[in-house]
């Protein structure tokens, strides 16, 4: 069989072509704030997914092709995430995005996902509606692997009303949408223990002086603090009680494990209690590996991760995006949306073992029975209680019906 000369260099050319096009990148958006004062969030976020990303590109990376990250500093702002998702997704061709700190910027930029049929995994921001935002919509393509707002609202009121026997709490909110949200959360939490909260105050970004609120909920006879805010804020209201000579615990979300709330608050701040997916303890050999990698390669001061909890996440959302990608053969939006909503194999994560973690009616990861409490002690969070150290080596993994979050509306 004869083949002219002019076939075999069309079909060497083709074949380059091809070869050419399969080592192509995949692009993978990573927005979030890298500057201000939700930085310490955005930045360990970015750090966990750029961990993640280096040790799936050494390791072949996926499809044959490595993952390219297109990282994007939203700083805290909706206007700025709203850019940020359509450079992603005109210029940029970003397969899928991770991030999103603050649930404003999420809510405000995800839409423009949504329309394009891109995956969105939200690995920080916790405000309840984020995943709900397109219910109304065949299909979804916003996922979560964060422990929302009404999973957390009530493990705040758990510790501060049952486990604490407080009485009279106040709430301190930010007037973000994170802070009202999250204020509403609180108080339907409450209200479900038949306790009306004796003060709710509100506070805005940058604030530096919460005397005024302080005093109310101190007038009103608070027992406690219920915290809904950011780092910089929250240390303002630990050295705020700390003028007044007013101490009363803190117990709030998460953010309450930010670097830039232990460190602005100093001996105020310790005590402050709060829900959490991952503390930075080497309770599993998963744990261990993340934990030496990151320090090793970032270095962070004093050995501490800045946000253990947006590290971890970050870390995990890169692994379930990739996992989704392998299995669904393509880098097509909608195939990568319904291979995540049945992934047919376990993603080994920091904080969690992914079996099955979404569906085609359910694109939240973290169910309420697998955070615990965090404790700032020492200038860094440890486990708020003995038996959840002590057990910490036992993956807590997703029980769709776990008790103790509240019911989010379809």
């Amino acid at each position: 069989m004869k083949f002219s000369a002019r076939w075999i260099t069309a079909t060497a050319l083709a074949a380059a072509s091809f070869a050419a096009f399969a080592a192509d990148p995949i692009k993978i958006g990573v927005a979030g704030p890298f500057t201000g004062g939700s930085s310490s969030m955005g930045v360990s976020m970015r750090d966990g997914v750029r961990l993640a990303t280096e040790e799936i590109n050494k390791s072949g990376g996926v499809l044959g092709r490595q993952i390219q990250l297109v990282e994007r500093d939203d700083e805290a702002k909706n206007e700025r995430g709203v850019q940020i998702a359509q450079e992603m997704i005109n210029r940029e061709k970003v397969v899928a995005t991770v991030g999103f700190i603050n649930t404003g910027v999420a809510l405000a930029a995800q839409r423009f996902y949504q329309d394009a049929k891109i995956p969105v995994m939200n690995n920080v921001a916790t405000g309840s509606v984020i995943t709900q935002q397109f219910k109304d919509q065949p299909d979804n393509y916003v996922f979560r692997n964060a422990a929302h707002d009404s999973i957390q609202a009530p493990m705040i009121v758990e510790e501060a009303i049952t486990r604490r026997g407080f009485k009279k709490v106040a709430i301190l909110a930010d007037s973000t949408n994170y802070g009202q949200l999250g204020r509403q959360d609180l108080e339907k939490a409450l209200e479900l223990k038949g306790i009306k909260p004796v003060a709710v105050e509100k506070f805005n970004i940058k604030d530096v002086d919460m005397t005024a609120q302080l005093l109310k909920a101190k007038e009103a006879g608070a027992e406690a603090i219920l915290t809904y805010g950011i780092g910089p804020e929250l240390a303002q209201i630990a050295n705020g009680m700390t003028k007044l000579g007013w101490k009363v615990p803190m117990i709030g979300s998460w953010t309450l494990s930010m670097a830039n709330y232990i460190d602005n608050a100093g001996p105020g701040g310790e005590g402050a209690r709060m829900p959490q997916t991952f503390i930075q303890e080497p309770t599993t050999p998963k744990r261990q590996s993340f934990i030496v990698n990151y320090l090793k390669t970032f270095n962070p001061k004093n050995s501490r991760i800045d946000s253990p909890v947006s590290a971890a996440q970050g870390y995990d959302s890169i692994y379930l995006l990739a996992a989704a990608i392998k299995q669904a053969g393509s880098t097509d939006g909608p195939k990568i949306k319904a291979a995540l909503e049945d992934l047919k194999a376990p993603v080994d994560g920091v904080v969690t073992t992914y079996n099955k973690p979404f569906s085609k009616t359910d694109h939240e990861a973290i169910t309420a029975n697998i955070p615990v409490f965090g404790e700032v002690k020492g200038q860094r969070v440890v486990y708020a209680y003995p038996d959840d150290f002590k057990k910490a080596s036992e993956v807590r993994v997703k029980d769709v019906n776990a008790k103790g979050a509240l019911t989010q509306k379809k």
